[in-house]
């Protein structure tokens, strides 16, 4: 039995672990929190609960393909159940709310009742949808490796076709930015709604994919949310026999003779026949050797990778707000500044709901920023300036919040900030980001799960296909373990 080492205990970390054990390898996951999940995590403040990182799943429905592999890694099955809001976002419009719901013919009679003058917008926005949703992430298997289970899926041929006669309107949505295929809309509330879903620097086949994904019955919050979902993995992959060692910072892979020979934890040298690399794949590749690695595919995603970062706002508020939409834009009269920008719309996660999250008769709500942060919360460090920022920031948004949402006007008992900075020192992201941007005109790219110059090294991860997200963390994971079975002629044992 080959013993393997996996850097990191994230979703890919654990996928991989998960999908190596059923292959019958000896594995070890080394951690350097001392909970599992990664980027897919949640915290407590001061009694109020903020998820901070999964606010909808793909592949939480069974029609999904991605279900399957979430079923096999334990993070889903017929005992979790999943929670599908509808409206799935609300625009909080002087008192008309405007909805983006997941039926697309609801949508469109919905959108043209508010916008009579986007008739033509709102059809073609409800057309592309209804395209989309014929589309899937596939789950495929690596050339060279032998499968014990092949997974047939069902109308796979009718499935090919939808997807073929959405090609065309895929290319030509990739020429647009989400907030140029917003823009194009007259009313506010519904550019909004659009800008709100995925972030405006992305391409526009984005937001479709993400859209139809909705209208399709996918994208539901399993319960226990991010740290739920990683808690059950954990669990897991520990009763098929894996390790997880929490606590544990990895310095470097040690490398002898172009092949991975294991990992130097806290000085001493922990030995394997392979390691999987799963924390962020551009910060491994320049700081976890002895030299940064140079193959031509890590040169590739150092020049084009852009990070998306966010900056992270939790609120624990002494009031029940059940009465307010459980997803909310609003756009102030008044913008907030913040580095460098005037923020005028922001998007609000109501979880008063929520079982657990709040005292009884209050609310957690969350909101994120999004944007390249990274030097100004960089240089607040440098300068001592970091915890006066951060409080001034939540300080902002309590400020615009109370001239939409009175009721909760000197009602803010809990705030709490995570910056890129944060996300950086916790999870170990370049930047602290925790996606891949793909802007217009960018190229769909999957890079290696193998390096091609130094044997028995592997990578997984959000970063390996962008944009990133948890589906993909959890496929390439299983993919890195796919190339680790065909290099020792192993034959690979986990379902989808």
């Amino acid at each position: 039995m080959n013993k393997v080492i996996i850097v990191g205990g994230g979703i890919s970390g654990l996928s991989a672990g998960i999908y190596a054990l059923q292959s019958g390898f000896d594995i070890t996951i080394l951690e350097k929190q001392n909970i599992p999940g990664g980027n897919s995590t949640s915290w407590r403040r001061g009694g109020y609960f903020f998820e901070g990182g999964m606010h909808w799943l793909t592949g939480s429905s069974k029609e999904n393909p991605i279900y399957k592999v979430w079923s096999n890694l334990g993070a889903l099955d017929d005992d979790v159940s999943v929670y599908n809001r509808d409206p799935f976002l609300t625009y909080l419009d002087n008192g008309q709310n405007v909805c983006l719901y997941r039926d697309v013919d609801k949508l469109e009679k919905h959108l043209l009742s508010i916008s009579p003058s986007d008739k033509k917008e709102i059809k073609t926005l409800c057309n592309d949808i209804k395209k989309f949703s014929a589309i899937s992430m596939p789950v495929m298997d690596i050339k060279g490796v032998t499968v014990k289970y092949k997974d047939k899926q069902k109308g796979s041929l009718s499935k090919l076709l939808k997807m073929l006669t959405a090609i065309p309107r895929m290319i030509s949505l990739n020429k647009m930015s989400t907030g140029e295929y917003a823009d194009r809309f007259s009313h506010i509330a519904i550019r909004e709604l659009l800008k709100a879903e995925i972030p405006e620097g992305y391409d526009a086949t984005s937001l479709i994919f993400t859209l139809a994904t909705l209208a399709m019955g996918d994208g539901g919050y399993p319960d226990g949310g991010s740290l739920g979902m990683s808690l059950r993995m954990a669990k897991h992959f520990e009763r098929l026999g894996g390790v997880i060692k929490y606590n544990t910072l990895v310095k470097k892979v040690l490398v002898k003779e172009d092949k991975a020979i294991g990992v130097l934890v806290d000085g001493d040298e922990i030995l394997a026949d392979a390691v999987v690399v799963t924390v962020d794949t551009l910060s491994a590749i320049d700081n976890l050797f002895d030299e940064p690695l140079h193959e031509k595919w890590m040169d590739m995603m150092r020049e084009n990778a852009k990070p998306s970062m966010c900056s992270f706002i939790g609120l624990g508020i002494k009031a029940d707000l059940s009465d307010l939409p459980e997803n909310m834009v609003m756009t102030f009269d008044q913008p907030f500044s913040y580095a460098g920008s005037e923020i005028y719309t922001i998007e609000i996660n109501n979880y008063s709901t929520f079982k657990g999250y709040a005292p009884e008769g209050c609310t957690s709500v969350t909101t994120t920023l999004i944007g390249d942060t990274y030097d100004y919360w960089k240089n607040a460090k440098e300068q001592g300036t970091y915890d006066d920022e951060k409080k001034r920031l939540a300080e902002a948004v309590i400020d615009r919040l109370s001239t939409k949402l009175p009721q909760i006007k000197d009602k803010v008992e809990v705030w709490d900030v995570a910056t890129p900075l944060t996300y950086e020192r916790y999870c170990g992201t370049y930047k602290g980001s925790w996606m891949t941007e793909t802007g217009k005109g960018s190229k769909m790219i999957t890079y290696p799960g193998a390096s091609e110059e130094i044997a028995s090294l592997y990578f997984a991860g959000q970063r390996i296909q962008p944009p990133g997200g948890l589906p993909v963390a959890a496929v390439t994971g299983r993919t890195a373990i796919q190339y680790l079975c065909r290099d020792t002629d192993t034959v690979f044992q986990g379902k989808m």
